[in-house]
């Protein structure tokens, strides 16, 4: 593992930011972070804030106003990671979401509540989506074999099938209530104990089970008391939510029963299941004041020995002899340093069999591991089921053995920093880590203390101060865990994991964190290569998902860095293709199964006269008769592939520079046949509304500029269609581009901006300092800048790169910018025609790489 960057707050003289306790700390497949801190004004009150930040921009921190009278004690992600529950110490429950779908606004329309009872332990309900990954099928040619759809019931269903949302909490009075959100908007909730006899409750888990039940798990803090288990049922009678509770087999800790170390760990300091939907495997903590142990158990299913009085009887023979349910310890660790926090595992690998073997090439991978912190500083990655050390990570102390016993550890000097909150991303790649103060933190010598001892001063800016704290740091964590693997084994390990976001849909930020610049192509054409592999409805779905994935990867390296903006072209040029498709009608009701969109492509793949007005007969013109105001309102889409065109054309004459944006769309048979078509329906369309036609500036009126283009543009595709083989363009068609730019003005295209992000600038061993709240200078990458329209000077106009509008140089509208790409649109829809909204309902939620929106300032001149 290594530090990759550190974000802190600004160094105020006086600081409002205050620890909060208990830290909690949440991390969503979209790569959102989620933390907490209270905020003190002049007269000593607290408001509990909620930050939320993306690991690409950190430094651009939302900060929200909780409104939550006690202390934050959980924060909880769904899992499409758009939607956020914070629960606190009186019982209050608020779900946060996206307003306008923008990552830096939220709201908190709905919420519940158990008045007075502190909340311990919180999860949304299951929704019955299970994917297993298996590792040791990573080498397989079919998605369908790396991951197969586990067969997982939801917790609450309804009418149909469609699992019910909500969400499930445990309060510290042995309490559980149920939220049930209804389609219209509703809450319905019910509140229950989870046994006759309620007790006190310190620490609790939730997990579900494949058949719909769900499972908690509780600790009163004491390790001489047994962690309790409790089955939960969730079900709605009368348009009544009815909770149904069954106790299960409890355990001891097994450090209890050894009489050498019984009253050594006297506290249950950490109750975790392995994973939401793993209910069988449980990890628990106890603690002393200077030592931890940690122990991991099973729930499994033993038979019941029979007496031979009994077995005379009625003999026990197969199925019919009795089980029953049994906790047995899998492993425990020998006696470590305190620890102060546990991060477990989101990727859902699945195991060949339940005992601690693993197959040898993946004893390392990531998924396996668990994360725990420690009051020395120190991070140790460990195995799931072994607890054996993976990699360690020493945050402010100087290295130091495994094996070395922790009484025999000296002392620091002064307090270490350690986490008291982390959590691992879903790929199991990266950790982030907020410190024991959540805040730039300043230590002094304590009077009343001898010396090379430290307390937290009370305010910033005294006297003998000390460096401040770093709340928020982010890890990496190595796909071979720091031990050797060949290169062609740690590849396999990212691309099987950038395979996984594809299918899955989550963010694979955490993954670009371990590409190197040497990586990029092999992992592109690798990608490409198992992409290929897949059926073709399977490929069709995932079409745009991989070209976004590659897009991301091609921005770590020089060499590759043009390509971004092919990538991003072709994303524009399928979703500008399926819009204009989709507006085509059929003249008559009782047409054949082909729609007017797949006639097109069929007649233009078929005929190749390079003539327009002789491939536009063909076709049947009335199903391309639309509304007027609906053609002038598509006016910018069709401007943009008519200067596309005439873009790639022009620059045919200079194909054998790959540093030109552009480049591998003049052997891309696919794309030029879907411009090819485009031109088509555009021509059809200008003589019904000549004005929604591409303005080309022209040296002589009486040029037909479309068909010229559609000329060029139809010999380029016949050298590279997939029907025939591929042939290198000849010497006439590349003399007729040479002279386009003396018959026509060539459009300079504005390319997406250099992105401002953060993975392409990280070096390995060499962490970032950031600041919350302040924009880091962060430079493109020089070759990166001297590419043809990628960069832009201050003052330049600015565009809208879906409407494809211009904004000016400062605008003056309400923008957002995609988090992963940059591209940057209007908040507001200036065009009110139904086409137009058609077009923009596509990205009102993602950006279309894919990304999330953040809401932009309005800049300054």
């Amino acid at each position: 593992m290594d530090l990759a960057y550190v974000c802190e707050w600004e160094k105020w003289p006086k600081s409002t930011h205050c620890p909060s306790v208990p830290l909690a700390c949440a991390w969503s497949c979209r790569n959102l972070v989620a933390f907490t801190t209270d905020l003190r004004n002049d007269d000593q009150d607290l408001t509990r804030m909620i930050h939320i930040l993306d690991t690409e921009h950190p430094w651009e921190v939302h900060s929200i106003s909780s409104e939550h009278s006690e202390p934050i004690t959980c924060l909880e992600w769904d899992q499409s990671g758009s939607r956020l529950l914070s629960a606190d110490a009186d019982g209050q429950i608020k779900c946060w979401s996206m307003a306008d779908h923008l990552a830096n606004s939220w709201e908190s329309p709905v919420g519940s509540l158990v008045e007075g009872d502190p909340i311990v332990a919180l999860s949304w309900l299951h929704n019955g989506v299970k994917l297993a990954l298996h590792v040791e099928k990573s080498g397989a040619s079919s998605f369908g074999e790396k991951f197969s759809r586990v067969k997982f019931s939801p917790s609450l269903t309804l009418f149909g099938g469609k699992p019910m949302e909500g969400w499930i909490a445990v309060t510290v009075s042995g309490l559980v209530t149920v939220s049930l959100l209804k389609p219209s908007g509703q809450v319905l909730t019910s509140t229950e104990s989870l046994c006759r006899l309620r007790g006190r409750v310190a620490l609790a888990d939730i997990a579900f089970t494949g058949g719909g039940n769900i499972v908690v798990a509780t600790a009163d803090g004491s390790s001489a008391s047994p962690v309790q288990f409790y089955k939960v049922c969730v079900s709605v009678v009368s348009e009544k939510c009815h909770i149904d509770t069954e106790i299960l087999p409890s355990l001891f800790m097994r450090c209890t029963t050894d009489l050498n170390r019984k009253d050594k760990f006297p506290a249950i300091t950490h109750l975790k299941f392995l994973a939401r939907d793993m209910s069988e495997q449980v990890l628990l903590c106890a603690s002393s004041q200077t030592s931890s142990i940690v122990e991991c158990w099973s729930l499994r299913k033993e038979g019941l020995p029979v007496n031979n009085i009994f077995q005379q009887i009625s003999p026990v023979v197969g199925d019919k002899q009795p089980m029953i349910l049994k906790w047995r310890i899998l492993s425990a660790t020998n006696d470590l340093d305190r620890v102060s926090a546990v991060a477990l595992p989101k990727l859902p690998i699945s195991l060949t069999n339940t005992d601690l073997k693993v197959a040898s090439d993946t004893q390392f991978y990531p998924g396996l591991g668990l994360a725990l912190a420690f009051h020395d500083g120190s991070v140790h990655i460990v195995h799931r089921l072994s607890l054996q050390t993976m990699a360690v990570f020493y945050s402010s102390a100087a290295p130091r053995s495994v094996d070395e016993p922790a009484v025999k550890r000296p002392r620091a000097t002064g307090p270490a920093v350690h986490f008291k909150a982390m959590q691992l991303s879903w790929t199991s790649l990266a950790l982030v880590g907020i410190d024991n103060h959540g805040k730039p933190q300043w230590w002094v010598a304590s009077p009343q203390s001898p010396p090379r001892s430290w307390e937290p001063s009370a305010y910033f800016g005294k006297p003998g101060a000390r460096g401040p704290v770093s709340p928020l740091s982010m890890l990496r964590i190595s796909p071979s865990m720091g031990h050797a693997l060949e290169v062609h084994l740690a590849l396999r390990h990212l691309l099987f994991l950038l395979e996984y976001c594809m299918v899955t849909g989550y963010d694979w930020w955490d993954i670009l964190l371990h590409v190197q610049p040497g990586m990029v192509q092999s992992l592109v054409e690798k990608l490409h290569e198992e992409y290929t592999r897949q059926n073709a409805a399977l490929q069709q779905v995932l079409s745009t998902r991989i070209l976004a994935m590659k897009a991301s990867l091609c921005k770590l390296s020089p060499c590759t860095v043009t390509r971004v903006c092919d990538y991003h072209a072709k994303l524009f040029l399928i979703a500008v293709s399926s819009t204009l498709k989709s507006l085509l009608r059929p003249h008559l009701l009782n047409t054949p199964d082909k729609s007017p969109g797949d006639r097109l492509t069929e007649i233009c793949a078929k005929i190749t006269d390079v003539d327009i007005d002789k491939v536009m007969i063909n076709l049947k013109t009335e199903e391309f008769v639309l509304d007027m105001n609906t053609l002038q309102a598509l006016q910018q889409l069709l401007q943009w592939v008519g200067d596309f065109v005439l873009y790639l054309l022009a620059s045919l004459p200079n194909q054998g520079s790959p540093l030109r944006p552009g480049h591998s769309f003049l052997r891309d048979g696919t794309s030029l046949g879907m411009l090819r078509e485009l031109m088509v329906v555009i021509r059809i369309w200008g003589l019904l509304k000549p004005s929604c036609l591409p303005v080309y500036t022209a040296t002589s009126d009486t040029q037909d500029s479309m068909s010229l283009l559609f000329r060029l543009l139809t010999k380029l595709w016949i050298c590279c269609r997939d029907e025939g083989p591929t042939s290198e363009p000849d010497e006439a068609l590349v003399d007729e581009c040479c002279l386009l730019p003396s018959q026509l003005l060539i459009p300079s295209l504005d390319w997406l901006p250099v992105s401002d992000g953060l993975v392409s600038r990280l070096q390995p061993k060499q962490p970032l300092r950031l600041h919350f709240g302040k924009a880091p200078a962060l430079l493109g990458s020089a070759t990166a800048l001297q590419l043809d329209g990628l960069s832009r000077a201050p003052g330049q106009p600015k565009i809208d790169h879906l409407r494809r509008l211009h904004l000016g140089a400062y605008p003056t509208e309400e923008c957002k910018a995609c988090t992963r790409c940059g591209c940057v649109t209007m908040l507001k829809s200036p065009n009110k025609t139904t086409a137009v909204k058609q077009w923009e309902q596509r990205w009102i939620k993602n950006c279309l790489c894919g990304g999330l929106w953040r809401r932009m300032p309005l800049s300054c001149p």
